[in-house]
């Protein structure tokens, strides 16, 4: 019989919009293969900014998955758009502490699980974990991705704070922290110098051949490329400092000044960016909003189909994210279709394309760098001298596999626990 595990986690179906729901649902989905049978408790729909039913199959059958009680702070608690900050403590998801815990309390009972694991970015999901770890005694596996905080990161003095209390509990409390970087668990072993190596793992992200397989079927073969204009999408959130397009938008401004791109020749699709305002006053500012489109969130097999389809892949990842690498990556290598990162090319997102043999990687600052970049990319799309990542070097990084790495992390945790 295989045992359960506890499951805490903000981004599950039918959420939509963020690239993370997929680490959770994978994982909840091929544990099962591993001996290991999950609960999840998650946060009610209304939590959320956007829903849409497309995942809500994926869910495995027979799987107890509960929701709890959750507002969001800036659209629930907001009069005329402005909140109290002590309500998004330690996000604006804080109000899913009370009922987490009650409905956490519940599952334990009834359950029994061997061990507790909760998912960041929504630190309330490790507040939750925490509670129930002291309560209850069982292990818990912290599944940071990421890093909480960092100088300057989050930017509000309180949140800083507060999820600087948190991560210390958390290194504290936890039987292991895992990363999806060597660079962010380097990071917190110098960070915490007193806590042993043992307790941080890493577990990179990945991509599911299952959803591929199926977005794959009945597509469509494109056109050649020398035959018509260029498409060129970035997929998910873009957000506005980690992700910073601007030099970027210079770049297509340069480019399209000199006559070297045009609506003719180039499109390029910024698909869900969860700040669409922002973006439009930018692009109409540098004069490239007949280049480029701003699309709204569409189901996830549909997003998968638009990368197996486009000419070529927009990666971005600012400096200050060197040690972090975007989810996005892993489905981009699966999905064949030419990348251009625009990043630091120090960091680890540009060790992660050149490891799979990628070299179109720019600077993410340089308009003059970038704007070079667009047009060796566009040039080798064209003439075919640039392609995508090789099957069979994509394929170390599946979904099933990482999982099996989560399932020895069980094993071994709760063996001696």
């Amino acid at each position: 019989m295989n045992r359960r595990l506890l499951v805490i986690a903000y981004h599950f179906p039918p959420v939509r919009g963020s690239s993370g729901i997929q680490r959770t649902l994978k994982f909840v989905t091929y544990l099962r293969e591993q001996g290991w049978e999950p609960s999840v408790l998650t946060v009610s729909p209304r939590a959320y900014e956007q829903v849409g039913e497309d995942q809500m199959g994926e869910i495995p059958a027979g799987m107890t998955v509960r929701r709890a009680f959750a507002l969001n702070s800036s659209r629930h608690l907001a009069i005329r758009g402005r909140f109290l900050n002590w309500t998004a403590q330690p996000d604006r998801w804080a109000s899913w502490w009370p009922a987490g815990v009650w409905q956490g309390l519940q599952m334990i009972r009834k359950e029994r699980p061997a061990a507790i694991f909760s998912t960041y970015p929504i630190a309330t999901a490790h507040l939750i974990a925490l509670t129930l770890a002291r309560l209850s005694g069982l292990p818990w596996i912290a599944d940071c991705r990421d890093s909480m905080t960092e100088p300057g990161y989050p930017r509000d003095a309180l949140t800083w704070r507060t999820n600087r209390w948190l991560e210390s509990k958390m290194v504290a409390r936890c039987a292991s922290c895992v990363f999806t970087t060597e660079g962010t668990r380097a990071m917190y072993a110098e960070r915490y110098p007193l806590v042993p190596a043992s307790r941080w793992a890493i577990i990179e992200n990945g991509f599911d051949e299952e959803n591929f397989r199926d977005a794959e079927q009945g597509l469509a073969i494109p056109a050649l490329a020398s035959q018509r204009r260029i498409t060129l999408l970035h997929s998910g959130v873009l957000y506005p400092q980690e992700r910073d397009p601007r030099p970027f938008f210079e770049a297509l401004r340069q480019l399209k000044s000199s006559g070297k791109i045009g609506t003719n020749s180039l499109r390029v699709l910024l698909r869900a960016t969860g700040s669409d305002p922002h973006y439009r006053t930018q692009l109409a500012e540098h004069g490239i909003d007949d280049i480029v489109e701003l699309a709204p969130p569409i189901a996830y097999r549909a997003a998968l189909q638009e990368m197996l389809v486009v000419d070529g892949l927009l990666l971005f990842q600012a400096a200050m994210c060197n040690h972090q690498i975007p989810a996005k990556l892993y489905e981009y290598q699966r999905a064949g279709r030419p990348v251009l990162t625009l990043t630091d090319p120090r960091g680890n997102t540009a060790d992660a394309m050149r490891a799979a043999g990628s070299s179109q990687i720019v600077d993410i600052l340089d308009s003059a760098d970038i704007a070079r970049g667009i047009v060796r990319f566009i040039d080798g799309i064209r003439d075919t001298t640039i392609t995508g990542t090789p099957a069979e070097v994509a394929q170390r990084n599946s979904r099933r596999a990482r999982s099996g790495e989560l399932a020895r992390l069980l094993d071994s945790i709760t063996g001696s626990a």
